[in-house]
């Protein structure tokens, strides 16, 4: 019997091509509800999504046949792990895939803080000429204290070492020796990263532990007139008290790919001048989505092919 699959968001096309050469069946639906997916959900062995579809337990517990969930991306936040896990279904991810394209975003947006690159964009557009008022600061010689050094945190500490950085880190596992002797950076607490940093960033997943880990006395750690920037997931700041240290002026600027909630609605957060926004495009690449498509579908093939020759 074909292994049936269920693509609940949109993928790069060379990822389906690969699959479909192995005979998998593909059925695409990259609008599906949360009610349409827990009424067919049984008839697929493996479901692939990327952030927008939830795969909750009660998806899970009407999935009779799955045997893989799929995300093309990094965060599993949208997927009940425990539940998958209760019924032995594997998870697999593509962490590697995105990450050049995220840590360049992640840059950019440093880059657009310290420069302020939105406001001299939208003053121009709208005929001033602030030259005088605009005067920002070098990112050479300042401290970056990175929260997290997994994919896309390593790929943003090489960027920065280039650029003439400090570096700071801080993990829940330390990381290797010979890692950070590359890097030419030190790991340290967190307390002490907020502390001493210029900026800091944030590289980690959301899960229980880090939910809400930047929160009012963190950010009260940090050095007054510092920057913030998240690339990861909105959960793990809290936007409440982010909005405060920034309307007090502890914090001077931050750059925001992610959301508690997304889109953000009423989110007053956005609207503040000291803030620079996307809508959550760190791995909006042409390359990030094609790899994320490919790769996942290396995965999925192996998968079974391992699945079969032990049975």
């Amino acid at each position: 019997m074909p292994v049936h699959i269920l693509i609940c968001d949109p993928i790069d096309p060379e990822g389906v091509k690969k699959l479909k050469q192995e005979g998998f069946k593909v059925n695409s639906e990259p609008s599906v509800s949360q009610e349409h997916l827990r009424d067919i959900v049984s008839q697929y062995d493996v479901l692939i999504v990327r952030s927008r579809t939830k795969v909750t337990k009660e998806i899970i517990e009407h999935g009779e046949r799955l045997k893989v969930i799929g995300r093309a991306g990094t965060g599993l936040d949208n997927i009940d792990l425990k539940a998958a896990e209760n019924r032995g279904i594997a998870v697999l991810n593509t962490p590697e895939a995105p990450a050049d394209s995220v840590a360049e975003l992640t840059v950019g947006l440093m880059l657009t803080l310290v420069r302020n690159i939105a406001l001299a964009d939208s003053s121009m557009k709208q005929g001033k000429w602030l030259k005088k008022d605009l005067k920002g600061m070098l990112l050479k010689g300042k401290t970056l204290g990175l929260i997290g050094l997994g994919n896309i945190g390593t790929k943003v500490a090489k960027i920065c070492k280039a650029l003439g950085m400090k570096i700071l880190v801080t993990k829940r596992r330390p990381p290797s020796l010979k890692l950070l002797e590359a890097l030419d950076a030190e790991f340290v607490p967190l307390n002490e990263l907020l502390e001493r940093s210029d900026i800091v960033s944030v590289h980690v997943p959301l899960t229980e532990q880090t939910a809400g880990m930047i929160g009012a006395k963190e950010l009260s750690l940090m050095k007054h007139g510092a920057f913030l920037v998240n690339t990861a997931r909105g959960g793990i700041i809290d936007e409440k008290a982010l909005m405060d240290a920034l309307n007090s002026g502890r914090i001077k600027g931050a750059a925001l790919d992610v959301y508690a909630s997304e889109p953000p609605k009423d989110n007053e957060l956005i609207q503040l001048p000291n803030v620079v926004c996307t809508p959550h495009i760190g791995a909006q690449t042409e390359e990030a989505q094609k790899a994320a498509s490919v790769l996942l579908a290396d995965k999925i093939i192996h998968f079974f092919k391992e699945k079969t020759s032990k049975s």
